[in-house]
């Protein structure tokens, strides 16, 4: 006799999540084209000017705390699909 419980899942839901998956993968694509040109742009900030640009800073922390959103996302660890459907992530 098996014990375990059944968890049936809506297949309309599944297929659903799949294609906001196929689009999340892609945000996380164009996200690092992103992260690269800014942190070109910083390299290049911090080479003329010696010290960090704070806007660059913040909205790096932004973008890296929106990678960890896709990636909890893709993986089944959180239900809320990140940007564009939900708020953008502070840089705090």
């Amino acid at each position: 006799m098996n014990d375990n419980p059944v968890i049936t899942t809506n297949s309309r839901n599944i297929w659903m999540r799949g294609l906001f998956m196929l689009l999340m993968a892609l945000a996380y694509q164009v996200a690092g084209t992103l992260l690269f040109i800014v942190a070109v742009f910083q390299f290049v900030m911090v080479l003329l000017t010696g010290v960090p640009n704070k806007q660059l800073v913040e909205f790096g922390r932004s973008l890296g705390r929106y990678f960890q959103q896709i990636v909890d996302f893709l993986t089944f660890a959180a239900e809320q699909i990140p940007f564009p459907f939900s708020v953008w992530p502070s840089g705090d």
